[in-house]
């Protein structure tokens, strides 16, 4: 029997939306402020979340039950399954000596800690981004710079914040595709919009993320290369978004960022070299910055032995993410696992679409062209190359996955959580509160979309999620529908920042197991920050400069 959402169960809003609030409530309360392991917190939040979807919205409970489990798979592969791999292949290269080497190369590059984080956390995670996405850059990043010396909270928070204006356009377009695709939106017109939102914030934010880890002082320092880095990215980023389409936005713009920078870097220099491992202000968390070493000097070859794996783990993430490729493999082996009891059970209905839509609930098993398995193939590789045996290569992924073991639990729980909230139609209660809120609407709008990443942990999932309300509630207010479309996935990037599944993956990366609660801490002023301004900017393309509404032919 098909169930039909109720996004307002008791016929008032408020309350409906404060306990359609509650499982998220809980969870960040728990992670944030009780200092609570992060699985125990996410699965408090699932069983919140449980009890409140089946006894105040109506859901059946067997329906709850396979939308949470539904999730917990869904966690496992795809995010799970990069975080492991990820992982494998930093273990492999700190054995066997090569992290050090790559670290010393660096640092041959620039000595200085912010230049680097320029380079690797904001240039070089954007390259991951417009490749893969889904957690690959968080860890890419934060597992390289906690290998160059960076305390835990520095080198997972600033990947996360790093970690921002490319997702738009992270896995070569998927989040905008998508969009498109599911909601009706003209695909150039809204990738031209969201191409004329976030240059803006891919100026801002390198500053910002430098302002973040060495204050405004040390911020100003180094102006002259962060300016490089931002237009060097930004422009790039408008151009193949106005003008060639979302695919390859982020791959271009991060080329040509690293290379403009590191040529600049052949120049000019910073009068004082910041050699600082540690958050201004945050000295003693995570570790202290200990005293300036010069980096060793190696060989050509041993840089480039060091490196190869690292390219290696580039070449495949890349080839992976290329349509040609996944629909090849996929083509392979992709079984549909239709979920018996919730797949086309569950209707959405007025106002969040126009007529009763079902939802589908199928698992899709992507082993081949997952990410992770791109991953997991640039690493045995890498391991070969590095002169690693067989066994050796197993006993290692054997040791890795015992390590990462609780991570791989909680980011299962946490997608448990954020798909039941789905299914339920609880977040899509939270987004009609952003909804009534009249001539405010692009700013809160713009939330809405901050709101859907942070649940979901995912741009894409977000534009599904709430790109037909803001469809909708564009038409109703007089609004551009691009605009707002535009809008949710801009606005959706600052979320990504502080969603749980992102933060484990940093947590992860960096080794610095039940430390969730203090990254969440720490990067949630950052992302609410930042999604508010991209609010008042959208406001203002809305009601103050109307000419950015205009389509580029």
């Amino acid at each position: 029997m098909v169930w039909q959402q109720v996004y307002n169960p008791f016929g008032n809003m408020i309350v409906s939306t404060a306990l359609a609030a509650i499982p998220v409530v809980v969870m960040l309360v728990c992670l944030g402020l009780l200092h609570v392991k992060a699985h125990y917190a996410a699965g408090l939040g699932l069983l919140s979340a449980v009890v409140i979807a089946v006894f105040a919205f109506g859901m059946p409970a067997d329906m709850a039950g396979k939308a949470a489990f539904l999730g917990g798979i869904t966690g496992l592969l795809p995010i799970g399954w990069i975080v492991l791999n990820i992982i494998f292949l930093q273990q492999l290269t700190q054995q066997n000596g090569s992290f050090q080497i790559l670290q010393d190369s660096i640092a041959g590059i620039t000595e200085d800690r912010r230049l680097q984080l320029l380079l690797i956390a904001f240039a070089f995670g954007a390259f991951f981004e417009g490749a893969a996405g889904f957690g690959t850059p968080v860890a890419v990043t934060a597992a390289i710079l906690i290998g160059l010396g960076f305390s835990p909270l520095a080198a997972s928070g600033l990947s996360l914040i790093a970690n921002t204006a490319p997702v738009a356009f992270g896995a070569l377009g998927t989040p905008v595709i998508t969009l498109a695709k599911v909601h009706g939106y003209d695909l150039m017109a809204v990738t031209a919009m969201i191409g004329r939102q976030l240059p803006f914030f891919s100026l801002l934010v390198p500053f910002w993320l430098i302002w973040a880890f060495a204050g405004r002082k040390g911020m100003m320092e180094v102006w002259p290369a962060i300016l490089v880095t931002g237009v060097s990215f930004a422009i790039p980023q408008f151009l193949v978004s106005n003008y060639i389409g979302p695919e390859l936005v982020d791959i271009i713009a991060a080329i040509v960022s690293m290379v403009c920078l590191v040529l600049f870097l052949r120049v000019w220099k910073p009068k004082k070299i910041w050699t600082s491992v540690s958050l201004k202000g945050h000295e003693t968390d995570g570790g202290e910055a200990g005293p300036a070493v010069a980096p060793a000097k190696h060989s050509g070859a041993a840089v480039i032995r060091a490196w190869t794996p690292w390219l290696i783990l580039t070449v495949f993430v890349f080839i992976w993410g290329l349509p040609v490729v996944k629909t090849w493999l996929n083509g392979i082996f992709a079984p549909n696992f239709p979920i018996d009891g919730l797949h086309n059970m569950i209707e959405k209905v007025a106002p969040v679409v126009p007529k009763p839509t079902k939802e589908g609930a199928v698992y899709q098993l992507l082993l081949l062209s997952a990410t992770g398995t791109g991953i997991l193939v640039s690493a045995i590789v890498g391991g070969l190359v590095m002169k690693y045996n067989p066994i050796q290569l197993v006993a290692a992924y054997g040791r890795t996955l015992w390590l990462v073991k609780f991570s791989l639990l909680t980011i299962m729980l946490m997608l448990a959580l954020g798909t039941l909230t789905r299914y339920s139609g609880l977040d899509t209660t939270l987004g009609l509160a952003f909804a009534n809120t009249g001539m405010f609407y692009p700013f809160f709008g713009t939330l809405m979309g901050w709101l859907g990443v942070a649940l979901t942990g995912s741009d894409t999932a977000s534009n599904v999620l709430f790109g037909g309300m803001q469809k909708v509630a564009a038409d109703q207010l007089g609004l551009s529908p691009n605009l707002m479309g535009a809008a949710n996935s801009s606005g959706g990037v600052m979320g990504k920042m502080i969603d749980a599944q992102s933060i484990v993956v940093a947590s992860t990366a960096t080794r610095w197991f039940n430390h969730e609660g203090e990254i969440l801490r720490y990067v949630f002023f950052h992302s609410i920050a930042l999604a508010c301004l991209v609010g008042f900017y959208v406001t203002l393309q809305a009601y103050v400069w109307p000419f950015t509404l205009m389509v580029v032919k």
